[in-house]
């Protein structure tokens, strides 16, 4: 390849990158807004039907403590590591601990609801977002 050649092929290989990560970043931004919408419609379900929700506590890493959030919301997993705030935001409940963190609990920052709570982890931990809201609401 040439000089020219090659700058071509890199100035072409790098608008595919760039061109791919717009892509992915508006279905991401897709995933999250059809989240979002099923979120909302599941605060107006669970306030309809009386469905409380209770004080979300995080946990540290490898399952280490239990910290305050100052939060309240419903817990979307049995394993109570991600819960919608009755704020309408997704949290991820996992954190660093420390002792400092025992005392004052800890500071969430909401983050996208995906569709799929877990995809890409180990077969089986996977949960689709829909079936998480129905199963709190209690239509298992």
């Amino acid at each position: 390849m040439t000089g020219s050649a090659a700058a071509d092929w890199r100035d072409r290989r790098r608008e595919a990158a760039t061109a791919h990560e717009a892509a992915l970043l508006a279905r991401q931004r897709a995933e999250s807004d059809r989240a979002r919408a099923l979120i909302q419609g599941f605060l107006v379900d669970a306030r309809a039907r009386g469905v409380r929700p209770e004080p979300l506590r995080a946990q540290g890493y490898g399952g280490r403590g239990s910290f305050r959030t100052g939060i309240d919301g419903w817990y979307l997993r049995r394993d109570r590591t991600v819960a919608i705030g009755t704020d309408g935001e997704f949290y991820v409940l996992t954190v660093p601990g420390s002792l400092g963190a025992r005392w004052r609990g800890v500071h969430l920052e909401p983050q996208d609801p995906p569709l799929v709570i877990g995809a890409g982890g180990k077969d089986g931990e996977s949960l689709d977002l829909p079936l998480a809201l129905s199963r709190v609401l209690g239509d298992d």
